[in-house]
């Protein structure tokens, strides 16, 4: 029970604070105001001019009062930085004749192909790894993945990775985000091959089993083209069809006949979904203030690719509050709903797959249908400074780093219809702890946590993406 109650007082914690923090300064009472002459791009050497300012909310002949003079320049810089094209970006008010003046943004561009080595656990984080797998080599994926986020300038990406090790893997993906003279509309395709020699097959007291093999025992084919909608900065509304092949060894199929279903060694199915996406947040990678949400309907089985038929609903809203100088906190849920609720194995994987796990259950899996999670965190900006490196070129020698203390609190449940011995199952859950964020450019992030969950458990986790 003290254990439940210290969860509750961390799940609601930014909260309470957001609701009774203190209250902000008076607006300055300023009626002067500039009228927007020109906007001007400097800096930008391969991005179109074009495409930096389609992501500004701000025209020519907008009107700017003064006293909000400052806080537009930064949230328009903002927007330029979530593109994820330029390292930095700096706002300058230049050219006053009389109410007007333009609006200078400079730029400096990131490299724009990246040949990134791939080092990749098969696991589904670190720890699982680490411990559980007594960090073996064998589960590792080695390989090598070029990136060119910015190929014609038009913030098109184009990926190509080849990856060998566990999962043998090749897969090509192109997206073009504006199709159109407005703007408004994006297409992209994507195509992967992989095969395994071990498979995740069954789950036994909420632990993943594999089956081995020598030969390899499943090939899956995906291809899918994407179409995207972007009216204005913050919403996108994307449709998606994508085309799946599964083959699966004789054996696995007769051993475990609920893998793909009935028995099954061969799949193929059709997937159409559509997902809406709202972010209005100070940044889009590691977001301190603002919100942002996410839906997800999708239908897989369409005649007469039906060999996998369920519909699935996902839903995400998250609010990210600065409750001080320093300090920020950050409420989640999620959740997902599929139907119908008998399904194959590879359909039921819910909590602690992917990015959807309490904090603190990592070494633990709860296979279902359906779930819901809810998600807070307490942060404290202990540190934010620059790191010069003196060989590497000009534009590129300094590293910014940001670390940040955090304390946080879970909270999911997993409904199965047919839970086995899943002792995890159809039960709320709980978990709390504190940590360490370290965030630095490229997007990049590492989280150091130290969790407790409500078995009484605790250890030390690693990760490599934002929590929520």
């Amino acid at each position: 029970m003290r254990n439940l109650q210290r969860f509750l007082f961390l799940l609601l914690l930014p909260v309470a604070a957001a609701v009774h923090g203190q209250p902000g300064p008076e607006p300055v009472k300023d009626t002067g105001y500039l009228v927007v002459r020109r906007i001007i791009i400097e800096g930008n050497i391969k991005t179109r001019t074009s495409i930096i300012l389609r992501e500004l909310s701000t025209v020519p002949g907008d009107t700017i009062y003064l006293r909000d003079l400052a806080l537009t320049l930064e949230d328009r810089r903002k927007q330029l930085l979530n593109l994820s094209l330029f390292l930095n970006v700096t706002a300058n008010v230049k050219n006053w004749r009389g109410n007007e003046a333009d609006l200078v943004f400079d730029v400096l561009e990131r490299w724009y192909v990246i040949p990134f080595p791939i080092f990749k656990l098969a696991d589904r984080n670190f720890n699982q790894w680490w411990v559980a797998e007594h960090h073996a080599f064998n589960r590792v994926n080695l390989g090598l993945k070029v990136t060119q986020s910015n190929l014609t300038g038009r913030a098109d990406r184009a990926s190509l990775g080849v990856q060998l090790g566990y999962t043998q893997k090749l897969l090509f993906s192109y997206n073009l985000p504006y199709i159109d003279k407005r703007y408004h509309n994006g297409l992209g395709f994507n195509f992967s091959f992989s095969r395994n020699r071990e498979i995740n097959d069954s789950t036994d007291f909420n632990k993943q089993l594999f089956y081995k093999s020598r030969d390899f025992i499943e090939h899956q084919y995906i291809a899918g083209i994407v179409y995207s909608y972007r009216k204005a900065i913050r919403a996108r509304h994307q449709v998606m069809l994508n085309f799946y092949h599964e083959d699966l060894a004789d054996s696995v199929a007769t051993q475990h006949p609920g893998y793909l279903g009935q028995g099954r060694s061969r799949v193929n199915y059709l997937e159409l979904a559509y997902q809406f996406t709202y972010i209005d947040a100070d940044s889009w990678k590691y977001p301190l203030r603002g919100r942002q949400y996410q839906f997800l309907l999708s239908r897989r089985g369409i005649p007469p690719l039906d060999d996998i038929s369920d519909w699935q609903v996902r839903a995400k809203a998250v609010r990210y509050w600065q409750l001080g100088r320093r300090t920020f906190g950050a409420l989640g849920v999620r959740g997902q709903g599929m139907l119908p609720e008998q399904q194959p194995y590879i359909n039921i994987r819910a909590l602690g797959y992917n990015d959807d796990f309490l904090r603190g259950l990592e070494y633990y899996v709860v296979d279902g249908t359906s779930f819901a999670l809810a998600q807070s965190t307490f942060r404290y900006e202990a540190w934010n400074f620059n790191v010069h490196l003196p060989i590497v070129p000009g534009k590129f020698n300094r590293v910014p780093f940001r670390i940040l203390l955090k304390a946080y609190g879970d909270m999911g449940y997993v409904y199965n219809k047919f839970p086995g011995n899943g002792m995890l199952n159809n039960r709320m859950l709980y978990t709390a702890g504190a940590g360490v964020d370290i965030v630095s450019f490229y997007d990049t992030c590492l989280r150091v946590e130290y969790s407790i969950n409500q078995l009484g458990q605790k250890g030390l986790f690693l990760h490599t993406k934002i929590d929520m």
